[in-house]
């Protein structure tokens, strides 16, 4: 096939790709995005299972830069369901017109930076070989599934599906299903499989019980939508300041800074509000510090489990007994669902899961649990899965798995890769840890001010061949030109991206999630290094 040129290309339709499409168009460059899904969607598109929700507000689950559509689209829900939010993005790319710059089926095989030519050569899955001077993957950071190590995942006779490729035919009524995983995917699924009430059995296959606590989900009145809208613009500050976005002002209140009876009191506030985050951060603010505080909030949500599950014994393994320190957790009835006579938990820490036959799961004490439907719940290779699988290879053939090889994944703000000149990660490593669609507003708009800097440069400087190859100066990571290098070459310097990782280092460093298995530190993945993948810091700094 002949070679494109294009100034940008894209890689996803979630929400990262979708606003920077915008972006770049709305600068006058000439640009694509490609999925390799039918449609837009992002993580949304393939995470169709019962029970998909988001574990943010509605308010602040959406994009912030059209005010416009921003009070007038319809939603009246305190949380978005999955469906919701793909006819809320389908919205979107219809509004602005998006769609006739967008490839879908079309998948990312390989990017190789073309040092004399200052572009990168990009390989499509549809044969098409695409030359750009800018790069932009918007792959999430939830989307390589992660299907469990089992033996004889073949055997089974039944249906095997995975949560992150839900099949638009499965049909769960009158049928034994087993459910293999607990974390945030798992809960939701759980919950939606129980209140249909239309599976013969139940089963989940539980390693580590969670904490989590009530989503406070319901319908809001229009009295209460109007005043969000007209205080949309205070709302979106506040978020983009706070630690995480998610709309409530973060507390320094120690724990034991109160009496137990006020303790339990705020507690419960929480707990009647709802949200993971909230009860986490809002209650006290050294729950993710101090084990003594964390102590404290495990027995209050061990007690309100205890008092929700009827069957002691299932109320004992549904109690967690490690730290309360993984990403916090909620729901919209999860704990409820075990008081039906047809659902029950399987403890595969006790007695892990040795292999699949063709009947169902066998556990090593020998027990066979004969099953229709398998479903694994079992997350994905975080953060940088989706990279890793991927051939892109930077200067001197460097590809990022080998840069990443030593250290486990890092950059500079989440964006940026030394050695890989004008390639842009949204979401991408050491990015913040929070609501994800302020922050990935602030990445978009972070990216295209730098690539509207080279631009106005390669203008100015008139040396610019007609594809913008060639010129006299390079954009470093602070935005600053560097001379006797190529102009319009946007590069994240070593030194920033080893401050960046460092920073994160020193900011997780006294979190009790760094004492638990976790995707957040990769360790959900056999033989994955133990790194830091988030920033802790402040989103709007």
């Amino acid at each position: 096939m002949t070679l494109q040129f294009l100034d940008a290309l894209v890689v996803g339709t979630g929400f990262g790709g979708i606003y920077q499409l915008k972006k770049l168009r709305d600068q006058g460059l000439k640009v694509k995005a490609i999925d390799k899904a039918t449609d837009v969607g992002g993580t949304w598109y393939w995470n169709r299972y019962p029970g998909a929700m988001s574990d943010t507000n509605s308010l602040l689950y959406r994009f912030s830069w059209d005010h416009e559509d921003l009070v007038e689209y319809p939603w009246d829900t305190q949380y978005l369901q999955g469906p919701d939010i793909l006819k809320y993005l389908e919205h979107v790319v219809k509004r602005h017109g998006l769609r006739k710059d967008m490839q879908f089926e079309t998948e990312l095989l390989s990017a190789d930076w073309n040092e004399s030519e200052s572009r990168w050569v990009v390989g499509l899955s549809t044969g098409e070989t695409v030359s750009v001077k800018y790069l932009v993957t918007g792959l999430g950071l939830l989307s390589k599934t992660n299907f469990p190590a089992i033996p004889n995942l073949d055997k089974f006779q039944g249906e095997l599906y995975h949560t992150a490729n839900w099949p638009k035919d499965a049909d769960l009524r009158g049928k034994r299903v087993g459910v293999i995983g607990n974390g945030s995917t798992g809960v939701q699924l759980i919950t939606a499989i129980g209140k249909a009430d239309e599976v013969k059995q139940l089963l989940c296959f539980q390693r580590n019980p969670q904490y989590s606590v009530p989503a406070g989900n319901g319908v809001l009145s229009p009295q209460e939508r109007k005043q969000i809208n007209d205080n949309y613009e205070e709302i979106w500050d506040q978020a983009k300041q706070s630690l995480f976005a998610f709309g409530f002002e973060e507390t320094a209140r120690p724990t034991f800074s109160v009496t137990p009876e006020e303790r339990e009191k705020i507690y419960e506030e929480s707990w009647q509000k709802g949200n993971g985050f909230r009860f986490m951060f809002w209650t006290f603010g050294d729950i993710t510090v101090d084990e003594n505080a964390n102590l404290e909030a495990q027995q209050f949500i061990r007690k309100k489990i205890r008092q929700t599950v009827k069957d002691p014994e299932k109320a004992r393994k549904l109690c967690p007994t490690e730290l309360y320190a993984r990403r916090p957790l909620c729901d919209s009835g999860y704990y409820e669902q075990f008081n039906r006579d047809n659902v029950d938990i399987v403890d595969i820490k006790a007695n892990p899961i040795t292999e699949l036959t063709p009947e169902g799961i066998k556990t090593s004490d020998g027990t066979l649990y004969d099953l229709d439907v398998i479903i694994c719940a079992t997350g994905f290779d975080a953060m940088d899965g989706n990279y890793t699988r991927i051939a892109i290879k930077g200067r001197g053939g460097e590809s990022l798995k080998e840069h990443w090889a030593e250290m486990g994944p890092t950059s500079y703000l989440g964006i940026m890769v030394p050695n890989f000149p004008n390639l842009f990660m949204i979401a991408g490593p050491n990015g913040p840890f929070s609501n994800l669609p302020p922050a990935i507003e602030t990445q978009v708009e972070i990216i295209s001010d730098l690539i509207a800097r080279a631009e106005r440069q390669n203008s100015v400087n008139g040396s610019a061949e007609a594809n913008g190859t060639n010129g006299a100066s390079r954009v470093n990571a602070n935005g600053h030109p560097n001379d006797g290098v190529k102009h319009g070459v946007i590069e994240a310097e070593r030194e920033a991206e080893d401050k960046w990782t460092q920073r994160s280092e020193e900011l997780s460093a006294a979190s009790l999630f760094r004492k638990v298995d976790s995707w957040v530190f990769g360790k959900n993945i056999p033989g994955k290094k133990n790194a830091v993948m988030f920033y802790f810091g402040q989103g709007g700094n």
